[in-house]
């Protein structure tokens, strides 16, 4: 595997453990049963932990998409592997900083972070494949 691969799921895993300070802050509140009732996604840290999960799941496909596609088209490996790193390590900021109520940096970082996608995404034009 290489490090972008392990990178896929990286991103799954910072998506997936986002909303855990949600479960942890009203876990005598939180019905497993019904793990989506809105009324225990309130405003503060639960709602912030919920929006970091759900931009997550948002912010995947492409990611995952534009990866395979670099590797396909054979990107060089180095180039690929540094920006899906670059990729995750904002996704693990992005989630702090919305954690920590901190939109400012949390949208940029997300700025940074659509920015690493795209370069992912246009790799193979750059590197003439």
């Amino acid at each position: 595997m290489t490090i972008a691969e392990l990178c896929l799921l990286g991103v799954v895993m910072v998506t997936l453990l986002s909303i855990m300070p949600a479960k942890i802050d009203g876990k005598r509140a939180y019905d497993n049963a019904n793990p989506r009732d809105p009324n225990f996604y309130t405003p503060g840290l639960r709602a912030r932990a919920q929006g970091a999960q759900l931009n997550g799941f948002e912010a995947f496909p492409f990611f995952a998409a534009a990866v395979l596609l670099a590797e396909m088209r054979s990107v060089p490996q180095g180039t690929l592997n540094a920006l899906a790193l670059g990729f995750l390590a904002v996704r693990i900021a992005y989630a702090l900083f919305y954690l920590t109520d901190r939109p400012s940096l949390r949208s940029t970082v997300w700025a940074i972070g659509v920015a690493c996608n795209l370069a992912i995404f246009f790799s193979p034009a750059w590197a003439g494949r």
